[in-house]
């Protein structure tokens, strides 16, 4: 998988910064798979806390005594480096994509709990007594006015979320072969095939840019009267 700078191209075998060729020959067996792997890690690590900073939020925007706790226990995770935490999970979890999932998941709770809570309390209290004087029932007021407003915050703390779990899965390969960060450790380690390197690290930055375009896109098209306002 790795070439020998013995063998190949002219490039290949002077290590150059941009081998196309190699770069042809080992799309579909090294980067390829790579890359769809990190979406795979990335993808199911947001959609899982968001799930839990959902429930979280709504149960700390409603009961103050629950607010402080679990952002007290958001920031501690946050601040544990990665390559800790990692270290801290394999004893109990073995060096599986469970392992991986609980931290990246765990960075993720910060940014989205704090984002959603603070996203609900913004809402003016002037909204709130209108939308009781137009009769709606707590949970219409909240669904109807509280939800959509708070709909700003909350996809800016899903974009910041996405983007830093993105960044953050690269790390993944020291427990598990998957996702873009295996073939850059694995040229690191090896030879230091400056290519393989360059590459999938840039994918991991395109990957990410293009998960934050989507998320802007998506941001204007569900919240447009804050681009208005």
């Amino acid at each position: 998988m790795i070439p020998s700078f013995g063998q190949g191209s002219a490039c290949e075998r002077t290590n150059g910064w941009w081998c196309t060729d190699w770069l042809r020959d080992h799309w579909g067996d090294t980067l390829q798979p790579a890359l769809l792997q990190h979406v795979e890690l990335s993808l199911i690590a947001v959609a899982v806390g968001f799930a839990i900073a959902s429930a979280l939020a709504i149960a700390g925007f409603r009961f103050r005594l629950v607010d402080a706790p679990v952002g007290a226990l958001a920031d501690f995770l946050y601040t544990i480096p990665s390559l800790a935490l990692f270290q801290l999970l394999v004893p109990l979890t073995g060096l599986t994509e469970t392992t991986v999932e609980i931290a990246l998941v765990s960075y993720t709770l910060l940014v989205l709990y704090r984002n959603m809570v603070e996203g609900l309390r913004g809402v003016p209290a002037d909204v709130l007594e209108a939308a009781r004087g137009m009769g709606l029932t707590r949970v219409q007021t909240f669904v109807r006015v509280e939800l959509p407003l708070a709909a700003p915050a909350v996809l800016a703390g899903l974009r910041i979320a996405t983007v830093s779990t993105i960044s953050i899965a690269t790390v993944a390969a020291f427990v598990i072969p998957k996702g873009l960060g295996e073939p850059i450790f694995v040229a690191l380690n090896q030879n230091l095939f400056k290519t393989e390197i360059l590459a999938a690290g840039g994918l991991a930055v395109a990957l990410a840019l293009t998960a934050d375009g989507v998320l802007v896109l998506a941001q204007r098209l569900l919240t447009p009267w804050s681009r208005l306002r």
